[in-house]
């Protein structure tokens, strides 16, 4: 009986390998960028991605007939819309969505009517250009003018930019359109389905919100006060060769607070914009938050005067150093151990009662220095005196800065309805 002996072709078993190398290396080469890349650049990542999502998404509009009879060319009103308000954190693209929605509402119905009491007016002579010019005048200037009132600027300035834009544009175009009003409802409908594709694409697909980028970077920043008071410390009471090299992480931790202003106010802007999620409510204090982050930068600004100090050419001899070394280090970890309670608490929602006792203890620290080496003394050893008294005077005003912190977090806790806490021992 013959046997039959089936052949199977080389290619398709380098075939199968290969495609299982390619597979197995694509795998390796994303399991490596997610090593090498940090939080934050995959927020990024994740974002450049949503708005390629969102532009294919309203491109339907252009590119399938149905939807492009329905539409027509007004598509191009939601495109635009996709690209404009399609910002990173939600509260951001729901802030310009909704300026952009008030101010296409607002401008574009002022502009029908303007553009139908033109015809009513003027008829189809030179009195409806008139009616017209008089009308982009007048609103034109009204809405520039409140585009610079402060509290107007600051959340509504992109839609009195919309409504200029829009008004403009409809009523100038109801002097050679027909229908008007048509065409006003049209680029109305495709700036909502923009809208639409936007609100749902960002709040949907692994949101960013501006509320916690806002409350877990401010409680970070009282971990970063903490490690500069005990850096300054111990470059104060280490070697001289030191304290150069020491002092730069401190600065730099200190001089990042100090520029962090504008960013607090741009979040907290976007996330009054923002709907419930998680812990923060709708009403929910951010303003609050202002006041904590001002704290922060006047705590900052007094440690880099600390620093200054401590990097000053003149510096006290290192036995006067020793004999001021062992409270001032008990008044550093007492100010470390506060921060460090009051940002636990902050970024945890809880409310935090630490036994803030410092300021005693630095004016009997005081007294008990100006008993050890008189200040007539001090002040003839080649400045030393004046040197060590302004180390203590900046130590002070440290404690003093930290004192206010501790208030405006208590503020927060009140005003955000934090859960109660047992403070540590």
């Amino acid at each position: 009986m013959s046997s039959t002996v089936i052949t199977i072709p080389e290619e398709e078993g380098v075939s199968f390998k290969e495609d299982r190398r390619c597979k197995f290396s694509l795998l390796s080469v994303i399991s490596h960028l997610k090593e090498q890349t940090s939080e934050r650049d995959m927020r990024k990542l994740i974002y450049s991605i949503k708005v390629g999502v969102a532009l294919v998404l309203v491109s339907l509009l252009y590119l399938l007939d149905p939807l492009y009879e329905q539409v027509g060319e007004n598509a191009m009103w939601a495109i635009m819309t996709v690209v404009v308000i399609f910002e990173f954190s939600a509260g951001a693209t729901l802030s310009k969505g909704l300026n952009r929605g008030i101010g296409t509402i607002l401008g574009g119905g002022l502009g029908c009517l303007a553009a139908v009491l033109a015809q009513e007016v003027g008829g189809n002579g030179i009195g409806n250009s008139i009616f017209v010019g008089i009308s982009v005048f007048i609103f034109g200037a009204a809405a520039t003018y409140t585009r610079l009132v402060p509290n107007i600027k600051k959340r509504y300035d992109y839609a009195a930019m919309i409504f200029i834009l829009t008004f403009n544009l409809v009523a100038v175009s109801g002097l050679r359109a027909e229908k008007v009003m048509e065409l006003a409802r049209d680029r109305l409908s495709s700036i909502a389905m923009g809208f639409a594709i936007c609100i749902t694409t960002c709040l949907l697909v692994c949101p960013v919100w501006a509320g916690d980028e806002l409350h877990y970077s401010m409680a970070s920043n009282f971990e970063n006060l903490a490690l500069s008071i005990e850096g300054c410390l111990e470059e104060y009471f280490g070697t001289t060769g030191e304290k150069e090299d020491q002092c730069r992480g401190s600065l730099n931790s200190c001089k990042m607070i100090l520029h962090t202003k504008s960013r607090e106010e741009s979040l907290a802007n976007f996330a009054r914009w923002e709907p419930w999620h998680g812990k923060f409510g709708l009403s929910y204090p951010w303003k609050k938050y202002l006041k904590v982050g001002e704290a922060l930068r006047e705590l900052a600004a007094t440690i880099i005067s600390l620093e200054g100090c401590i990097l000053s050419p003149r510096q006290p001899t290192s036995t006067l150093r020793q004999k001021i070394k062992e409270p001032c280090e008990e008044v550093g970890s007492s100010l470390a151990w506060t921060l460090r309670e009051l940002g636990e608490g902050f970024k945890k929602m809880k409310r935090c009662q630490p036994d803030i006792s410092i300021v005693p203890k630095l004016k009997s620290i005081n007294l008990e220095l100006s008993l050890v080496t008189p200040p007539s003394r001090l002040l003839l050893e080649n400045g030393d005196g004046l040197a060590i008294a302004g180390f203590v005077f900046l130590l002070l005003e440290v404690v003093e800065k930290v004192e206010v912190l501790a208030k405006e977090v208590e503020e927060v806790e009140e005003s955000a309805g934090f859960v109660g806490g047992s403070s540590k021992t």
